[in-house]
């Protein structure tokens, strides 16, 4: 199967992919390395001894025994971190782990039920985990995570894809989509998923299939929740009409970021609307100076407004994920600054922290404040957030430009090189500094051939005094760091809008 074509609708201004940047600092780099070198095996190997690989051999009956794992969203740990393999896997060729993604994704696909359903603790009858998943398919949605670890299988379907051009995994992902349009829509099923990604998910998969299907299907998810439902799900309101972030802050997060994108690929302003709002709350009044969210251990959701204990803050790890990707969105829709300031605040402070400089050891929550208590674990019961970095982790060159027409936006300030298309020309673009350490960077910009184009830098709002985009934070006292511009050598003159 060729990629399709693009979709006529979408972002406005979109990310360089990471296939086309490379990172060469001593900040990123390393960790990127360590990510592919360490964290992906290690994580590989704890689901193999927590027996989530098993799970899914049970289910293809290529083994017996009883289901394991305490959860029934276990099978998306397996998917989170094929996806970062898959991933790592596109930018530096490796025979060994493209030999286990094969092996892997054939488990999976013999797990799969033989019409689309993949849920192994329901395949494998784990009665012990009926409290959450109910006792039939799609019975008990708020805390089955069924739907929730479709949409993460179709993310690192999509992934693999990209990266090897096979079709096996995305063969098993659109075979459970297909079954999924058998059951959810008008007039069918028309319950809400309760934990989100199946937006972000189906969305994904219509990028890569052409199947508008998918992302009729994605709206749907979005539009038959709420309202009158519970806030912990985000399904209090309808979310075109919600103003303020409630609730399991990793659920809203993703739910956000499916809004943006049905908003960028069917043109609904509607909730484009909804997540501006969404956003001037979480900025002004629940984020933490990390850029972290979350401030409740209980429900690991946000707080009320102005609530961000540093002790007792939460900051899932997951939470600081979702942030980074709905801000890249935000940035897709608007071109301002505003939304990057989060998003490095959050990369650098909330996010990082969830990894050891090893990659071997993980924070989950990440208080702001410590008696030396906490300390980063090898691995959780509940694992969400080791997957999640190493997919995230591999794909951090992708936030570093992006671009519109004949725009080439600097976002972060990464050294390395990058390379992309423009409307007239394309342009090499190379970045010498030691960022986040020292402010000075310098830029070798190469068109293939000569003409008028728009480089535009982000100015970070710290560099002019502002602690974020919004008066929630304020630097105790004013630096008297000057931004300053120089063209082959000369200085020159700052445009800023």
């Amino acid at each position: 199967m060729a990629p399709c074509a693009a979709p006529q609708k979408d972002y406005p201004i979109r990310p360089v992919p990471f296939t086309a940047v490379v990172c060469t600092d001593e900040f990123w780099a390393p960790r990127i390395e360590t990510n592919r070198a360490v964290s992906i095996p290690y994580a590989f190997g704890k689901c193999e001894e927590t027996g989530r690989m098993d799970n899914f051999a049970i289910a293809a009956g290529r083994k017996t025994g009883r289901h394991r794992g305490d959860f029934p969203f276990d099978d998306t740990d397996p998917y989170k971190i094929l996806e970062g393999a898959a991933y790592a896997l596109n930018v530096r060729p490796d025979p060994k782990l493209d030999a286990y993604l094969d092996d892997l994704i054939d488990l999976i696909a013999a797990a799969q039920e033989a019409d689309g359903y993949l849920y192994t603790c329901r395949t494998n009858k784990a009665a012990y985990l009926m409290n959450w998943s109910g006792p039939t398919r799609w019975s008990k949605l708020d805390g089955s995570h069924e739907l929730y670890n479709m949409g993460h299988l179709y993310e690192a379907a999509v992934a693999h894809f990209e990266a090897t051009g096979k079709r096996s995994l995305l063969d098993v992902a659109t075979k459970n989509a297909d079954f999924l349009l058998t059951v959810f829509g008008p007039g069918k099923n028309g319950s809400a998923p309760g934990h989100q990604i199946i937006e972000m998910g189906l969305a994904r998969l219509y990028r890569a299939t052409g199947n508008e299907q998918y992302l009729q299907l994605a709206k749907f998810f979005l539009d038959t929740r709420g309202p009158g439902r519970n806030s912990y799900h985000q399904s209090h309101k309808k979310p075109v009409d919600q103003d303020e972030a409630v609730g399991h802050a990793v659920r809203a997060s993703y739910m956000y970021c499916g809004m943006a994108d049905v908003a960028a690929l069917t043109g609904d302003t509607a909730y484009l609307a909804a997540i501006d709002r969404l956003w001037d709350n979480v900025v002004s009044k629940k984020l933490y100076i990390t850029g972290g969210i979350g401030a409740r251990g209980s429900g690991e959701a946000f707080g009320d407004n102005y609530e961000l204990p540093n002790e007792s803050a939460y900051c899932e790890t997951c939470a600081a994920i979702g942030n980074v990707m709905w801000n890249q969105r935000m940035f897709g829709f608007h071109g301002h600054a505003r939304y990057i300031d989060v998003l490095e605040r959050t990369l650098y402070n909330a996010l990082i922290a969830g990894v050891s400089l090893e990659g071997d050891r993980f924070f989950y929550p990440n208080p702001l404040a410590s008696s030396g208590q906490h300390q980063r674990s090898p691995w959780f019961g509940c694992a969400c957030c080791p997957g999640n970095i190493t997919r995230f982790i591999a794909s951090v060159p992708g936030y570093v430009y992006a671009v519109k027409g004949d725009t080439l936006y600097v976002n972060l300030y990464v050294q390395g090189k990058g390379k992309t298309p423009l409307d007239r020309t394309d342009v090499t673009i190379t970045q010498t500094t030691r960022y986040p350490w020292d402010g000075k960077v310098t830029l070798t910009v190469t068109p293939e051939k000569s003409g008028e184009f728009t480089l535009a830098l982000r100015i970070p709002g710290w560099a002019h005094n502002e602690a974020v985009p919004s008066d929630l934070y304020r630097f105790a006292s004013a630096g008297d760091e000057t931004v300053a511009l120089s063209v082959n050598g000369k200085p020159a003159g700052l445009n800023i809008k």
